[in-house]
Parts: C-alpha cells; sequence; structure tokens
C-alpha cells in the first residue's frame, strides 16, 4: 500500500482537526476491515489515516425511553449480545447475525458498515465507482449478476454493501455527522445516496465529518430483517429486506418496507407500504405486498434472479416481524 502518515487522537476534536477537506486526503480507520483492503488494492490512497478507536465517546450502545443511541464505533459483536436491541429491534440483530465471521464480528464496526464503499467488482478492480470505460458503462453488457435491480436507470448500478442500512431506513433512523464547525443529523434515508460522477460518495458524509452515532427512536413497532444468501459462509446478501410495523390491534396502520442489495442506495418500498396499510399480516397478505415491493424492478442481463429473492426477503421479514420473539 502506499506510504501514509498515521495518527491516533484520543478525543473527538483532535480528530476532527486532522481531517482534510477533499476525499483522498484523509481517510478515517475504525475496524479497518474494509479500508484496509482498499488500501492494499491502492483503490484508497489515503496522506493520513486517522484511527478513532481510541476515543470512548464514539462507543457504546444506550436506550432510553426516548429511543436506542449506538456509538459509530461499536462493533457487530456489541450489538449483537445487546439484550436491549434484541428485544426491541429484532431488524438490527437480524442483520447482525448476517455476518458470520467471528473476526468482523468482533473488529468490523457499527459505523463503518454503514461507510464501506461497493463491492461492485468493477469498482474493486480498478474500473472507478461507476464503471465506466470510454464514457460508456461496463455493467449493463457486462458482469451483471450481483448488480441493482431497482434504481438502475444510471449512472450507479451497484448495490449498496450496508448490512445495517435497510433497517435503519425502516426505523426511521438518524445518524450524527460531526465537523469542527458543529453537527447535522441525516435521516438514514438520505444519508445514503445515488452518486452521479466519479468524485462523488455513496454517503452523505462529508471529507471533513466523522460519523459519530446513530439514534433510532422508540416508536413501539413489530420489525425484523430478512437476508437471502449464496452460502452461510462470510458473503453479502443476494437480497434482503427490513419492515417495522406499527399496529393497531391486529392490523398495520403503517408500514416501512425497505429492501436490501438491490439498489445503489437502500430502497424504500413505497408501493408495498401502501399495500399493506390497513391489513393483517398474514401469509397471503405478504405475498401481495412482496409482489408490490419489486413491481418497477428493471433487472439487467444476468441478474433477473433478484426479483424472485427479494420478493422472498420481503414476505418472510413481514412474517417473522409478526413472530414472538423471546
Amino acid at each position: 500500500m502506499q506510504a501514509f502518515e498515521y495518527a491516533s487522537p484520543t478525543t473527538l476534536q483532535e480528530a476532527l482537526g486532522l481531517l482534510g477537506k477533499s476525499w483522498g486526503d484523509t481517510d478515517v480507520l475504525a475496524g479497518g476491515t474494509d479500508l484496509i483492503s482498499l488500501m492494499k488494492e491502492y483503490l484508497a490512497t489515503p496522506k493520513r489515516l486517522v484511527n478513532i478507536k481510541g476515543i470512548k465517546e464514539l462507543g457504546g450502545i444506550q436506550n432510553s425511553k426516548t429511543g436506542l443511541r449506538i456509538g459509530s464505533t461499536a462493533t457487530v459483536e456489541e450489538l449483537l449480545e445487546n439484550a436491549d436491541v434484541r428485544k426491541t429491534f429484532p431488524a438490527f440483530t437480524d442483520a447482525a447475525r448476517g455476518i458470520s465471521s467471528p473476526q468482523i464480528r468482533n473488529m468490523g464496526t457499527v459505523g463503518g458498515d454503514l461507510c464501506q464503499r461497493p463491492r461492485c467488482w468493477y469498482y474493486r478492480q480498478g474500473f472507478g465507482l461507476l464503471a465506466t470505460q470510454d464514457g460508456k458503462s461496463l455493467v449493463p453488457e457486462g458482469e451483471n449478476k450481483y448488480h441493482a435491480i431497482l434504481g438502475n436507470s444510471g449512472p450507479a448500478y451497484f448495490v449498496s454493501a450496508s448490512s445495517f442500512g435497510p433497517a435503519l431506513v425502516a426505523l426511521n433512523a438518524k445518524v450524527r455527522l460531526v465537523s469542527s464547525s458543529g453537527h447535522r443529523d441525516v435521516p438514514a434515508a438520505r444519508f445514503f445516496v445515488t452518486p452521479q460522477n466519479e468524485k462523488a460518495r455513496e454517503t452523505a458524509l462529508l471529507p471533513n465529518e466523522i460519523l459519530t452515532e446513530i439514534m433510532v427512536p422508540q416508536e413501539g413497532t413489530k420489525n425484523a430483517t430478512y437476508e437471502v444468501r449464496q452460502k452461510e459462509a462470510l458473503d453479502w446478501p443476494l437480497a434482503a429486506a427490513s419492515v417495522a410495523l406499527k399496529m393497531k390491534g391486529s392490523t398495520v396502520s403503517s408500514a416501512r418496507i425497505v429492501l436490501g442489495h438491490v439498489a445503489p442506495t437502500p430502497w424504500v418500498a413505497e408501493k408495498a407500504q401502501e399495500a399493506l396499510a390497513g391489513k393483517a399480516v398474514t401469509p397471503e397478505t405478504a405475498e401481495e405486498v412482496a409482489k408490490a415491493a419489486v413491481a418497477d424492478a428493471t433487472p439487467l442481463s444476468q441478474n433477473v434472479y433478484k426479483v424472485q429473492l427479494a420478493r422472498v426477503a420481503v414476505k418472510r421479514a413481514l412474517l417473522e416481524a409478526m413472530r414472538a420473539r423471546a
């Protein structure tokens, strides 16, 4: 990897003072499970690396009457072990269980999961974020079996790699982004963005900011995440769905249904949400809602199979959310 300056601050303000004004100047190191790989492949070549693992205020998980606070450096394992998360926000626990590697669970952080770069093999092989050559995308006519089936009208065809992104959006969470001049709280649904050029990023995070915490309101929803995978060993899902249901008796008064790994951002299935409102969740209803979730899918030449997998993920997430859990 390219030589770099290394800093390990112990306070947030010290860390913020070390950040650069543009991408490429400085990268933030937390668990490092993605960043180090990017640096080894020269896809990330920061002049300075700022290690934030020693900043205590960025860690921990706290639950209160108003909501859940997850520090950005809290690990996947901490999330799995937290009894409050398992009881009230099982959508997070479901997603965390899908990260099967003990090494990743113990090193990978929640904030790092939200900020990781796309797993698109064109990007990882050095063809750029939008995988273009001679001004034309390589994806539509290339190897696209793992690419987007929604939100893929261009220019981005990769899928959001975040395991926790769909659950955050479904649970109406916010992320706090802090710079030297202050902070801003961004809804999770607006944190993930579709880049329009090679210099853009997949999140609203700016190069002079650090993601410090995730805030999830207590809304009393029944929630769950379901992922469809090719294998149980460490790998990214082929499709996923997170749901959060507000109930009125035995019927759904409002729903949040968010698909993962099928679009450049966690994809809010608005038609599916509308189809479920005012109805009870039954296997038959879940099937119809799942069909609505992918009604606008536009699969590429090799990934039409993802449409069915996304339907399965939505249906099973809905039924799982209604199941009583210990």
